[in-house]
């Protein structure tokens, strides 16, 4: 039986090059993470690994790995990838990075490898699903939550209820969850995905594709463990990920 833990890639976000004299990291582009995504995973009994933007590679490192999560970032996926119309003006992009995302995405969905969409992750995951976006909660849903929240992340901003009977239901062992808020856009339509948990204010907050070893995108980020469910959650991918064949 092995034993060694399951290899979990973990998509990184990327900044352009800023000299230190500058106030940057680099005068070359770099590739950037948050500590808490990979220290998640390695909580819940995985070995995280980053992945670079070359969506040429994408198939050849899904295959080496036995999860996949989708991080979120401070950006917006295109609307011409799902049809969205004329870009709002507050959309920004990372085309770079929501290629090689969404090759990963397509690669993992092929071969049945656990993943876990958070936050921008979550939105792209339905997108590959045949969704679509709302590309500004403010124009669109009426008297909408703070989803932006003004406290930080690492505090709760709204609940989500969790539709019962749903994986992420069983998951969490909960019909309601404190989670953190960071986002301007939400889920429209699911595609072939599901929905298993809205926000007071109508937002879809969760999807997963139904007949997937495991395959959920939650709009908050879990990596922060406000909630139980949230450490539930990155256990459960992580126990999938042992079954990847």
């Amino acid at each position: 039986m092995d034993t060694s833990p399951p290899l979990i890639g973990v998509t990184l976000d990327c900044e352009p090059p800023c000299p230190p004299q500058r106030g940057g990291y680099s005068r070359y582009p770099w590739y950037a993470l948050r500590c808490n995504y990979m220290e998640a995973v390695t909580a819940a009994g995985g070995l995280p690994v980053g992945l670079p933007h070359d969506a040429a590679q994408a198939a050849a490192m899904v295959a080496r790995l036995d999860g996949l999560i989708v991080t979120g970032g401070a950006f917006d996926i295109a609307p011409d990838l799902y049809d969205g119309g004329d870009a709002h003006p507050t959309v920004t992009t990372k085309s770079t990075r929501t290629t090689a995302e969404l090759a990963l995405v397509e690669a993992a969905l092929r071969m049945g490898r656990p993943i876990l969409g958070i936050c921008g992750g979550e939105q792209l995951l339905a997108v590959a699903l045949g969704g679509t976006l709302i590309q500004h909660i403010p124009d669109t849903i009426t008297a909408p939550l703070p989803h932006e929240q003004p406290n930080p992340r690492h505090e709760a901003g709204h609940e989500v209820t969790i539709v019962p009977g749903t994986r992420l239901a069983h998951i969490t062992r909960a019909t309601r969850m404190a989670v953190n808020s960071s986002h301007h856009q939400a889920i429209a339509t699911p595609g072939r995905a599901i929905v298993s948990a809205v926000a007071p204010d109508g937002v879809i907050e969760a999807v997963e594709l139904p007949g997937h070893p495991f395959c959920i995108g939650v709009q908050w980020h879990p990596e922060f463990g406000i909630s139980a469910g949230d450490r539930l959650l990155f256990d459960a991918l992580i126990d999938a990920s042992r079954h990847t064949e």
